[in-house]
């Protein structure tokens, strides 16, 4: 998803693949922004007649989409400077509701209190869907004794309830309880995945986690939560890195990158 600020400028769309729709913008009396007569230029030239600065920020799920659109556009448009990065989801809404950005990339819903500042700051937007991603939970192709998992195996072990479980077999008996069949196995669990930056680590929490929590009646502020106590980054490649580095691992991340690291995880099979 990505959110881009209306202003009154001159647009130009173009649409890529993916179905992603970019837009470069430039202030309306700059005349450098708005198509000129006469013959255009041959595709690839970055000759196109669209000027001026895109800063795009936000989801790292989808800063591969958004840097290949940048690429494409600026090919086309030797005069635009688009840059890109991918702190995470709510790092992107942030800059974009405080003004310090044009295009927020999300990898989940803007939520209310963010709608809210957006009001409160007078930044106008538009929505637009880009594609589909999901989910991988991975482990170290060495850890043999993981086959597969269930939500309730997920909770057990990156719930809440499981703060400071340092071993898999730690989570068993509320896994157990919870109904799981799974025999955890007893190694060290070697926990890394995206902390609360991330749209990964609210639509995990939100898929995996959270109808579980309320089932069992846990207090608000640990229903949409996991443990604290495991090595967070908002960098893909780091979570893999680390998943890499670890026999008795276990992480998760947009499933492109889990797809992108091949042989170097096992992505393991999820069982609701």
């Amino acid at each position: 998803m990505q959110l881009i600020k209306q202003r009154r400028l001159a647009w130009l769309s173009i649409i890529l693949a993916l179905s992603l729709t970019a837009a470069a913008c430039g202030d309306d009396d700059d005349d450098t922004s708005s198509g000129g007569g006469g013959g255009g230029t041959e595709e690839g030239s970055g000759g196109g007649d669209v000027s001026g600065d895109v800063n795009v920020s936000g989801s790292s799920t989808v800063l591969p989409i958004a840097t290949a659109a940048a690429e494409a556009f600026m090919g086309e448009n030797g005069d635009a400077n688009v840059t890109v990065d991918g702190p995470g989801t709510g790092d992107g809404f942030e800059l974009f509701f405080n003004g310090q950005i044009d295009i927020a990339d999300a990898s989940r819903q803007i939520e209310e209190e963010e709608i809210a500042a957006c009001e409160e700051n007078g930044v106008e937007y538009v929505e637009l869907e880009v594609g589909f991603d999901g989910m991988a939970v991975m482990t170290s192709p060495n850890n043999a004794d993981v086959e597969s998992l269930s939500f309730a195996d997920l909770y057990a072990l990156i719930g809440p309830e499981s703060q400071d479980f340092a071993n898999w077999s730690d989570g068993q008996d509320i896994a157990t309880e919870l109904g799981s069949t799974t025999e955890l196995p007893d190694a060290p669990l070697d926990l890394v995945g995206p902390g609360p930056e991330s749209g990964t680590y609210d639509s995990f929490i939100e898929i995996a986690l959270t109808p579980i929590a309320e089932e069992r009646g846990l207090p608000e502020d640990q229903v949409e939560t996991t443990r604290t106590d495991y090595e967070q980054s908002p960098d893909d490649n780091a979570i893999i890195s680390a998943i890499e580095g670890s026999d008795s691992s276990l992480g998760w991340v947009g499933f492109a990158y889990a797809e992108e690291a091949g042989d170097g995880v096992t992505e393991i099979p999820i069982a609701a």
